[in-house]
């Protein structure tokens, strides 16, 4: 089955979510649900981690797109019992809110053994110009603008430009057309330039 019947079978799905009343008649449409949506999540979760936190794909984690999947999965499950996302576009913007959740705890949890580690092999505290996860100025003010991007095309560069996804997917994901992803994309750059545009190096005298 193709993506466009993949899109409508989780409309379908969400329809069928919207009209059901209390958690236990709704398990089992939240368990189709999200069967039917597995190979997008999958690349979903695959794209963030080995795109955004390719630390926690390296010794000791050595997490994988398959264990994340299952962690996500486990907590949509939760989720959708008290959520209940209207279109194909917000469910998959509650995924991916909680896949990013999933990978900051656990990023979380090796700074804390990281810094146990260090502890105990000494007792001299690094400089805080070597701490790896410290944000320089002009870092925090690309991530706050980029934030404050309208949501539309804030979704899209998030999609495209740091998760790395193609235009094709970022569209099939959204439920729009790649040249609707292609001109929010467009936009998004237009602004984050012209708040940003100190920041670009000077062109050569």
């Amino acid at each position: 089955m193709g993506d466009d019947h993949t899109t409508a079978a989780v409309q379908r799905y969400l329809d069928d979510l919207a009209g059901v009343k209390g958690d236990s008649p709704a398990e089992p449409i939240v368990r189709d649900l999200l069967a039917r949506s597995v190979n997008r999540l999958h690349l979903l979760c695959a794209t963030l981690l080995f795109r955004s936190y390719p630390r926690l794909t390296r010794p000791p984690l050595n997490l994988q797109a398959d264990e994340m999947l299952s962690s996500v999965v486990e907590r949509l499950l939760k989720a959708l019992k008290g959520v209940r996302p209207p279109t194909v576009r917000q469910f998959f913007a509650l995924a991916n809110q909680h896949m990013r959740w999933e990978l900051n705890d656990l990023a979380r949890r090796l700074d804390k053994q990281d810094a146990a580690v260090e502890l105990r092999e000494s007792a001299v505290p690094a400089p805080p110009e070597s701490t790896a996860s410290q944000i320089n100025p002009n870092t925090r003010r690309i991530l706050e603008t980029i934030e404050n991007l309208p949501e539309e095309e804030r979704e899209v560069f998030n999609l495209v430009r740091i998760q790395g996804l193609t235009q094709p997917e970022a569209a099939d994901i959204l439920g729009v057309s790649p040249k609707t992803v292609q001109r929010r994309l467009n936009r998004g750059v237009m602004l984050l330039s012209e708040k940003l545009g100190d920041l670009q190096p000077a062109p050569p005298a």
